[in-house]
C-alpha cells in the first residue's frame, strides 16, 4: 500500500496529505484487486494505526456493496475467511479495537450477511458464535454485528427498494427457520454470564433483544426465565433503563389480545409488588422517563387489545381488558402530573387513547368521571410555564416546552369531546379564581388562566367562530369570562406572556365584541398604548401589530366612532425611515405593513363620505410619497453600495406600504367609489421615476412592478396611461430575468383590458 498516502488518514494531517489519501481511496475503489491488499492487512494485522484499519474496512465495504457479484467464488471465500480471521484475532489482542473500528467491522459483517446468508454462508451465525463463545471482546463484536444486521434488514427508518424489501423478508424467514432459537439461547447465556459483572455488555444484549423481538417468535422471549431475568435487571441501577426499553419492545409486539392482556397484567403485578409504581419515591428522572414510556406502551397495547375484542364481539374479555386498563390509570396520572416534562410527555399517548375509550362509552362510572377530571387538572397544571422559561431568548429547552404544550392541547381537545361541560366548568373555575386576584398572582398562573380560555375556542369549536350564540350555557360562560378578561385590567400585567395571551384571546373571540361592543374602546387603547404597539418588548410589538390588524378587520363595522382617533395615534408608527445612527423604529417594516393595512381598512370601511375618505387616504399616503422622493434623490447620488442597499430597501418598503393600504378595497367599496383614485394615481406618479434609477435596479423595479399589478386591479382603466412609460423603463437595459418577470404584467393587462389594448 502507498504508505505516504496512508499518512493523510490521520485527522491531524495537513490538507495535501488528506487530499492524497482521498485520491488513493478512490484509486483503490476502482482497482480490481486492491481490496485483497486491504483484506490481507486486516487478517494479518499488518497495520497498528487505527485510521489505516478503518480505511481497509472502508475499501472492503465498497467492494462488497458495489462489486461483490464481479468476484469469483474463491475471492468471495477470501472475504469470508478474512472476516473470521480478523474476528479470531480480536480474541487475542492485548487491547480491544477502538469503538469506531468495531462498528465499521460490524457493518461489513452485516453487508456480507445480507449478500451471502441465503446462498453461500448459511452457517454465518454459527461460525461467529463458535469463534466468540462467551469471550468479552467476542460477545461485544457479536452484539454489534447483530445490531448492524438489524439496521440493514429491519430498521423501518431506512427506505428500501422493493427488491431489498423482498430480500429482507426472505432473510428474516430463513433466520426464523434456521437459527433464531440458537441466537435467543446465546442472548440468555450472555445475560446470565455478564449481568452482574459487565453492565455494558448486558445493556448491549438487552438492546439486541429489544430490536429483534418485533419479528421473532415472542414465546422465545416472553417466558418465565427471560422475563424474570429482565425484571431482576429493573432493580439494578446500571441496567434498568435498558431493561425498561427491552420490556417496552416486548409489550409492543403484536399478539392475541387475550394473551397480551395476560402478559401485561403479569408484568404489572411483578413491577407493582417490587415498588415500581411508587413514583414519588423515585429520584432518577432518566429512569422514570423510560419507565413512563414502558407504562405508556403497556397502556396502549391494552387499548389495542380492547378495541380488537370489542370488534370481535368478545365482550367478556373486552370487559376484563378494560378493567386492566382502568387499574393503570392511577399510575398514568402520577406520571402525567410529574414535574419533569419528559416523564409526563411519554405517557400522553396512553392518556389520549384512554380518553378515546371513554368517549365511546354510553355512560361513565363515577370513577371514570373522576379520572376525566383528574386528567383535566393535570393538563391545566402542566400547561403552566416554569419560572426558568426564557421569554426573550428562547432556546432548545423553551422549544421543547412549546412542543410539549401542543401535546397537552391535544389532550384538552380530547377531554372536550368526552365531557365539554366539565371542561368548561373547570376552565371557568380556574379562570375566575385567578383573575379575581391577578395583581398578586404569579405570571405563569395568570398566563395559563387566559391560555385555557383561548384554548376553549378550539376544544369546543363553533361554526365560523360563533361562540356567543346557540348553546346558552356555553355562550353564557364564555361571555362572562371574556367580560372579566377585558374589564379586570389584566392587560396591564407586567409580563410579556400575559400581555400576548390577552391580545391573542381578544382576537380569537372577536365576536364577543359584536355582542358587547361597549368594551371595544378599552381594548383599542390596550392595543395602541404601552401594553401593545408601544410595549417595551419588540416581540410583543410585532405580534400586536398583526393582531391589531385582525381585530380591526373583523370589527370594522364597529370602528366608525374611533377611525380618526386611531389614525392620529398610529401616525408616528407609520413613519418611513431608513435605520440611521443606530436609531431603531418601534416596529419593523414587516410590522408596519399590518399597520398600513389597518389604516386602509379603517378609512375604506368608515361611514364617511367619499370626499372625507379621500382626504384621510391622502393624509396617510402623502408623507410616504414625499419621503420617497427625498430618498430616491439621495440614492441616485449615493456612492457607498451598502448605503445604496439600505436606501433601496426603504424605497421598496414605501411602495409596499402603499400597496398594502389598497387591500382594504373590495367590490362593494372600490377605489373609485371611495374617491381615492387620485391618491393612488399620485402614488404611481411618485414611484415610477424609481424605474430609471441607475443603481439597485432589481429591488426597485420589483417593488414598482408589484405595485403596478395591484393598481391594475384597483384603478382599472385609469392605470393605462402609465403603462407605456413604465414598460419603457422596465425594459430598458433589461436582462432575461427582467423580461421573464415583465411578461406576467403584460398578461394581466391584456386579460383585463382587452378592449383598450391595441397592438
Amino acid at each position: 500500500m502507498d504508505e505516504q498516502a496512508l499518512l493523510g488518514l490521520n485527522p491531524n494531517a495537513n490538507a495535501d496529505f488528506r487530499e492524497r489519501a482521498l485520491a488513493y481511496f478512490e484509486q483503490l475503489k476502482v482497482s480490481p484487486d486492491a481490496w485483497q491488499v486491504c483484506a490481507e492487512a486486516l487478517a494479518q494485522r499488518i497495520y497498528s494505526d487505527d485510521h489505516v484499519k478503518f480505511f481497509c474496512f472502508q475499501v472492503l465495504e465498497h467492494q462488497i456493496k458495489f462489486k461483490y457479484a464481479e468476484l469469483t467464488a474463491l475471492q468471495q471465500q477470501l472475504i469470508r475467511e478474512t472476516l473470521i480471521a480478523w474476528l479470531q484475532a480480536q480474541m487475542l489482542n492485548a487491547q480491544p479495537e477502538k469503538t469506531f473500528i468495531r462498528n465499521k467491522a460490524a457493518q461489513v459483517f452485516a453487508l456480507v450477511f445480507v449478500t451471502e446468508y441465503l446462498t453461500k454462508w448459511p452457517k454465518f451465525f454459527f461460525d461467529i458464535l463458535s469463534v466468540v463463545g462467551l469471550n468479552t471482546r467476542g460477545v461485544d463484536l457479536y452484539l454489534r454485528i447483530l445490531m448492524a444486521i438489524d439496521a440493514e434488514v429491519v430498521d423501518r427508518d431506512i427506505i428500501h427498494t422493493p427488491e431489498e424489501a423482498r430480500r429482507n423478508t426472505l432473510l428474516k424467514d430463513t433466520m426464523r427457520e434456521q437459527c433464531i432459537p440458537n441466537l435467543v439461547e446465546s442472548w440468555y447465556q450472555i445475560l446470565q454470564t455478564y449481568q452482574h459483572t459487565n453492565s455494558e455488555l448486558t445493556c448491549q444484549c438487552l438492546e439486541v433483544i429489544g430490536a429483534y423481538v418485533s419479528w421473532i417468535d415472542l414465546t422465545l422471549i416472553a417466558n418465565d426465565r427471560f422475563i424474570n431475568m429482565l425484571l431482576g435487571h429493573m432493580s439494578v441501577e446500571v441496567l434498568r433503563e435498558e431493561a425498561c426499553d427491552c420490556l417496552y419492545e416486548i409489550v409492543n409486539k403484536g399478539m392475541d389480545p387475550v394473551d397480551k392482556t395476560k402478559l401485561v397484567e403479569s408484568l404489572c403485578q411483578v413491577l407493582q409488588s417490587a415498588g415500581f409504581f411508587s413514583i414519588n419515591q423515585e429520584e432518577d428522572v432518566d429512569f422514570l422517563a423510560r419507565f413512563s414510556k414502558l407504562v405508556n406502551g403497556m397502556g396502549q397495547s391494552l387499548i389495542i387489545s380492547w378495541t380488537k375484542l370489542v370488534k370481535s364481539g368478545d365482550m367478556k374479555s373486552a370487559q376484563d381488558t378494560l378493567q386492566s386498563i382502568e387499574s393503570k390509570v392511577p399510575l398514568m396520572l402520577q406520571l402525567l402530573i410529574h414535574e419533569d416534562d419528559d416523564i409526563s410527555s411519554n405517557i400522553i399517548g396512553f392518556c389520549y387513547e384512554y380518553l378515546h375509550i371513554l368517549k365511546q362509552l354510553v355512560l361513565l362510572s363515577d370513577q371514570q368521571k373522576a379520572n376525566v377530571e383528574a386528567v383535566m387538572l393535570a393538563v391545566m397544571k402542566k400547561l403552566t410555564y416554569d419560572e426558568e422559561y426564557n421569554f426573550e431568548n428562547e432556546g432548545e429547552d423553551e422549544a421543547m416546552f412549546v412542543e410539549y404544550r401542543k401535546q397537552l392541547k391535544l389532550l384538552l381537545d380530547r377531554l372536550a369531546q368526552v365531557s365539554p361541560e366539565l371542561l368548561l366548568a373547570s376552565v371557568r373555575r380556574v379562570f375566575n379564581g385567578t383573575l379575581q386576584s391577578w395583581q398578586s398572582a404569579p405570571f405563569m398562573d395568570v398566563e395559563v388562566a387566559i391560555r385555557l380560555l383561548y384554548m376553549l375556542g378550539e376544544a369546543i369549536p363553533a361554526s365560523h367562530g360563533a361562540h356567543f350564540c346557540g348553546d346558552v350555557a356555553k355562550a353564557s360562560a364564555l361571555q362572562d369570562m371574556m367580560r372579566t378578561l377585558v374589564t379586570s385590567g389584566v392587560s396591564a400585567y407586567n409580563h410579556t406572556s400575559v400581555t400576548l395571551e390577552f391580545f391573542e384571546t381578544v382576537v380569537r373571540y372577536e365576536k364577543f365584541f359584536t355582542v358587547e361592543p361597549m368594551h371595544i374602546p378599552n381594548v383599542l387603547m390596550a392595543f395602541l398604548d404601552h401594553r401593545g404597539l408601544r410595549h417595551s418588548s419588540p416581540k410583543v410589538r410585532s405580534r400586536t401589530a398583526y393582531l391589531f390588524s385582525r381585530f380591526v378587520k373583523s370589527l370594522h363595522k364597529h370602528m366608525n366612532a374611533f377611525v380618526e382617533d386611531i389614525l392620529s395615534r398610529i401616525q408616528d408608527l407609520l413613519e418611513l425611515s431608513p435605520p440611521e445612527n443606530g436609531y431603531q423604529m418601534l416596529l419593523s417594516s414587516d410590522d408596519q405593513l399590518f399597520i398600513y393595512e389597518t389604516a386602509g381598512v379603517l378609512i375604506v370601511n368608515s361611514d364617511y363620505p367619499a370626499e372625507r375618505k379621500s382626504i384621510l387616504m391622502r393624509n396617510l399616503l402623502n408623507p410616504l410619497m414625499e419621503k420617497f422622493k427625498i430618498l430616491l434623490e439621495k440614492l441616485v447620488v449615493e456612492q457607498d453600495e451598502e448605503r445604496q442597499a439600505i436606501l433601496a430597501d426603504c424605497l421598496n418598503h414605501a411602495v409596499g406600504f402603499a400597496s398594502r393600504t389598497s387591500k382594504a378595497f373590495s367590490n362593494k367599496q372600490t377605489v373609485k367609489q371611495c374617491g381615492c383614485s387620485g391618491v393612488y394615481l399620485d402614488c404611481l406618479q411618485s414611484f415610477l421615476p424609481a424605474l430609471s434609477c441607475p443603481v439597485q435596479k432589481e429591488i426597485l423595479r420589483g417593488g414598482v412592478r408589484t405595485f403596478l399589478h395591484r393598481m391594475i386591479i384597483c384603478l382599472e382603466e385609469e392605470v393605462l396611461p402609465f403603462i407605456p412609460t413604465a414598460s419603457e423603463h422596465m425594459l430598458k437595459d433589461c436582462e432575461a430575468k427582467d423580461l421573464q418577470e415583465f411578461i406576467p404584467l403584460i398578461n394581466q393587462i391584456t386579460a383585463k383590458f382587452k378592449v383598450n389594448v391595441y397592438v
